[in-house]
This record gives structure tokens, C-alpha cells and sequence, in this order.
């Protein structure tokens, strides 16, 4: 699963997950784009891993839940690599807030950071797109978009638009882009190091998820058939059928 002369954007780049992701396409060969909200120093090792590893890498910092740092990224990062052949929506707030204890300024983070971001980023990537060029977004889920239930209220509500706004821009931007999504499930622990003795009792495959399983699914996305769109692929050991 190739990658090379691949230039990709990466939000949310710099730790956890994102970063997993971003030296997963660097070690297929891509060129990454390291993106980060907060966490200058997690970017700073992951772009000085990819750059190891023989790949290009720029850091570009942007606040999600502003519309004019987010409507930028997207220049700045050709500006840094040129042209972009992918982008990965990961970047997302995870915010255990049921409906009571909701205020209208976490909503509307939620929905600014996890929804209305990937919505302005991938017109911009679908605009910069050069002609007879063709490309690829894939935006990073969850199985409680697809089952969703009362508890972290804003970050399901706005992780189930973000898999109507996948299917909707498989078909706007068809031809030339396709779009699909990863919905995870037990990826990684609660950064916060919270207690999670109950997580696994409704994952089939009773167990937590290998960083690697994840990484092979981006590359499959990014790599694998272009006739593939729309299409959420779940890797989360089964958790959304129980």
C-alpha cells in the first residue's frame, strides 16, 4: 500500500491517534502535513519522526473552532508541500456531557470542531485540487455516530453529522474525490486516564483495538480502490452491533 509522492493533511497530528495515523502514511511513503490545535511539542515529535523516516513534514497550528484559522489550512499546507492528494479529518473534542449538563458553548465546540471543520476543509481541499488531479478524504468516526445513545451528547450529535456530511460529499465531489469514513471503537484508553473497566463488555471481539489494525484502514482508504465512496468502514472489534 504505496503512498509515494503522496502529499497529506492530517488534523489532530500531533498525539494520540492523529499521530499513529500521520507515521502510518509517512512510512507508506507520504509526505504529511502535521496539524495541531494545542499540543505544539506532540507535533514537533511527530514531524521529526516522519522526517526520519525520509519523508517531508510541516507543522501548521490552527484553532478548529475558528472559521478563519480553519478556512486557511488548507493554502498554508500546499504553501509548505504543495499540492495535497489526501485529507484526513481526525482532529475531534470528546467531552463526556450528557444532555443536562449541556451548555450552548459546548455545543456549538462540539459541532465547530468535529462537524463544521472537516465541512470547510474538504471544500477547501476540493477547490485546491488541480485539474485532471483527483483525491481522496477520509474522516475519522466513531460507532456511537451510527448508534447513538444519551451519554456524550454534542460529540455523538456531531460525529452523526459528520457521517451524512461523508455520504453527501461522496457524491458533490464525484468524480474526482472520494470520501469515507473510519468509525472507531476501543482505539486507545481516556487521555484523562479515567477508570474504563466497563468498555469492553459490549465489544464482540473483547478486546482493544491494535493501533496497527487502525493504520492498515486509513491505508486501505488512502491506497485501495478509487470506485470506493461513501462507505464508513467500522473498526471497532463489533461494538456497533451490539
Amino acid at each position: 500500500m504505496s503512498l509515494t509522492g503522496k502529499t497529506i493533511l492530517i488534523t489532530g497530528a500531533g498525539k494520540r491517534i492523529g499521530r499513529s495515523l500521520a507515521l502510518a502514511v509517512a512510512l507508506a511513503g507520504a509526505d504529511v502535513v502535521v496539524h495541531y490545535g494545542s499540543s505544539s511539542s506532540g507535533a514537533e515529535q511527530t514531524a521529526q519522526e516522519i522526517r526520519s523516516l525520509g519523508r517531508r513534514a510541516a507543522i501548521l497550528q490552527a484553532d478548529l473552532a475558528i472559521p478563519s484559522q480553519t478556512g486557511t489550512l488548507v493554502r498554508r499546507a500546499i504553501d509548505a508541500l504543495g499540492p495535497l492528494d489526501a485529507l484526513v479529518n481526525n482532529a475531534a473534542i470528546f467531552e463526556p456531557l450528557d444532555w443536562q449538563d449541556i451548555t450552548l458553548e459546548s455545543w456549538e465546540r462540539h459541532l465547530a470542531i468535529n462537524l463544521t471543520a472537516p465541512f470547510l476543509l474538504s471544500q477547501a481541499f476540493a477547490s485546491a485540487i488541480q485539474a485532471g488531479a483527483s483525491g481522496r478524504i477520509v474522516n475519522i468516526l466513531d460507532w456511537r455516530a451510527l448508534r447513538p445513545g444519551p451519554d456524550h451528547l454534542p460529540y455523538t450529535i456531531s460525529k452523526a453529522g459528520l457521517v451524512a456530511l461523508t455520504r453527501s460529499l461522496a457524491q458533490a465531489l464525484a468524480p474526482r474525490i472520494s470520501v469515507n469514513g473510519l468509525a472507531l471503537g476501543a482505539i486507545l484508553p481516556p487521555s484523562d486516564g479515567g477508570d474504563t473497566p466497563d468498555i469492553l463488555a459490549n465489544v464482540p471481539a473483547r478486546r482493544w483495538a491494535e493501533p496497527g489494525e487502525v493504520e492498515s484502514a486509513l491505508l486501505f482508504l488512502l491506497t485501495g480502490p478509487a470506485y470506493l465512496t461513501g462507505e464508513i468502514i467500522h473498526v471497532d472489534g463489533g461494538r456497533h452491533l451490539v
